[in-house]
Formats: C-alpha cells, sequence, structure tokens
C-alpha cells in the first residue's frame, strides 16, 4: 500500500502555482486518489502526513517529534486508503504536517498554527506575520478545502449526494490518563450515518468504540466536516481510532477490515444518499 503523498503527485492536476514556502520539487498541498465516477463516498484525511516544507527547516523542533501525534495523525492515512479502495471511495488527504497548519481548523482559529503543542513548543510558529500566516494559508490550507469543495459540489450538480467519511487518530493517554476507547464516531446534527455506524461497530463486543469519544463532533474544531458535509446537508461522520492500534501495516490492515465490515451494513441505507438541511442533535 502506498503512503506518502509524493508518489501521487503524476495524479494531480497541474498545481504549479507555489508561494516561497513550497519548491517546484516538494508535493503539492493535497493528493487526490479519485473512486470510480459513480463513487458514493468521499474519504478525508486532514492529518496524514509528517512533512514540513524545506523552506521552514524543522519549525526549530528535534527531527524526532516529527515521529509523534503532534506532527500527524498516526496510522490514519493508511486506513484511509484502505477503506476507500474497499469501498471505490475517492480519497482526499493532506500532504503537510498538522504542525504547519491543521487542515481541520478554520483560518482564523489560532490553534491553526499551533506555538505549543502537547506541551512542546513549536519556535518556528512563534510570532508569525500576517504574511507567514497567510502564505500557509494560500499554499496548504486553501488548495485542500477547495479541492474537496470542487469533488463534492461536482457531484451534487449531478444529483448525486455522496457519504463524507473523515478518518482520524488519538493518542493511547492524554496528560498521563489512559484513553480506554479502541475507536470513537464523532458528529454533530446529522444522526443518519453517525448512529448506525456505532450500532454496526458495536456489534463487534471486542471493540469499545465512543460516542463523540475521545473527541466531539460538536466541537467548533471540527471543521472539515463543518464546512463541506454539514453545510452542504451531506450524510458524514469521523473515525478517531487509538494509534496504538494501528501503528504497523499488520494492524492497519485488521482495521480497514473491522472498519469496512461495519461499514458495509450501513452504506446499504439509500437515505444516506439525500441532501437534507435543518436536521437535529440527536441524544444519545
Amino acid at each position: 500500500m502506498r503512503l506518502y503523498c509524493d508518489e501521487f503527485m503524476t495524479k494531480e492536476r497541474d498545481m504549479k502555482e507555489r508561494s516561497a514556502l513550497l519548491s517546484a520539487a516538494e508535493p503539492p498541498a493535497f493528493c487526490y486518489v479519485p473512486g470510480p465516477a459513480e463513487t458514493r463516498m468521499l474519504v478525508v484525511c486532514d492529518h496524514a502526513s509528517n512533512r514540513i516544507p524545506e523552506s521552514l527547516g524543522m519549525l526549530g523542533i528535534n527531527a524526532s517529534r516529527l515521529q509523534e501525534h503532534i506532527a500527524y495523525d498516526i496510522g490514519a492515512l493508511a486506513v484511509a486508503m484502505g477503506i476507500a479502495q474497499r469501498f471505490g471511495a475517492g480519497l482526499v488527504y493532506g500532504c503537510y504536517s498538522r504542525l504547519v497548519i491543521d487542515l481541520n481548523r478554520g483560518t482564523r482559529d489560532r490553534s491553526g498554527m499551533p506555538e505549543i503543542s502537547d506541551g512542546v513548543l513549536i519556535p518556528g510558529n512563534l510570532a508569525l506575520s500576517e504574511a507567514d500566516q497567510a502564505a500557509r494559508i494560500a499554499t496548504l490550507h486553501a488548495p485542500y478545502h477547495l479541492e474537496i469543495e470542487r469533488i463534492l459540489l461536482a457531484q451534487i450538480e449531478r444529483g448525486s449526494f455522496p457519504v463524507v467519511l473523515a478518518i482520524h487518530s488519538f493518542t493511547p493517554f492524554v496528560s498521563g490518563i489512559p484513553r480506554p476507547w479502541h475507536a470513537g464516531v464523532l458528529w454533530d446534527k446529522d444522526a443518519r450515518f453517525a448512529v448506525p455506524l456505532l450500532d454496526s461497530i458495536r456489534a463487534d463486543q471486542d471493540i469499545l468504540v465512543g460516542d463523540n469519544e475521545p473527541y466531539s463532533g460538536r466541537h467548533i474544531a471540527d471543521y472539515t466536516l463543518d464546512r463541506h458535509a454539514e453545510e452542504n446537508g451531506l450524510a458524514h461522520a469521523a473515525i478517531e481510532i487509538r494509534q496504538d492500534l494501528i501503528s504497523e501495516p499488520a494492524t492497519q490492515q485488521h482495521w480497514v477490515k473491522r472498519l469496512g465490515d461495519a461499514l458495509d451494513s450501513v452504506l446499504g441505507n439509500q437515505s444516506l444518499y439525500a441532501q437534507v438541511s435543518g436536521t437535529s442533535v440527536v441524544v444519545r
């Protein structure tokens, strides 16, 4: 399974517009692996990569930090690719580290270019000028979200209303406190996809799955799904998987199968593939 966006550069549309942030030899902001024309699901992976643009050096941190969760969602890309391949879905993922700019944050969110991440000082993000911030937004954040928008709006214009699935991973501990969940399903107002998915995953009694745990889909920081799925009335959910369970290729494929089996029974529900508005929160 291919894991690095460099290998998909030849599949990208022409994205030669570069600011001083990226050299012509570096990957673009995002990678798009299209599914078949009739696909009815788009998979997104915001925190797929730990790459830092060469122009930013190492952001002033030790290179070893790039192997940690502060830099990317460990194992998430492999799972996202496996799910997309299993269901013939399109896949869009970011090619640069969340430390440079977090694609799952709005451009006005101060945590999008963190000065401190999980207690680690990020010197390269201290006292960023407006020009520095604008370059990161224009070069990395905007192209990623415009591509997701382009894909979804093209399908909507054809009368197709795809399901949007985001794949993330989370740390086994936070502040020394263990997180017991193996996975979590995050959602907000639209329960069409998320609630049946929760029930389907829970059918495997070996999986402890959180309902809006360890994070919540109702948090304002849940930018990608809010912007592209919720605002367009598309069924959607985010799946979080604990990193220690998907840190190796064999375990990644194991979780692709477990989640794929859970998704099988859910994605057959035709009510998912409709555009809705004004959905309300279902308390569970």
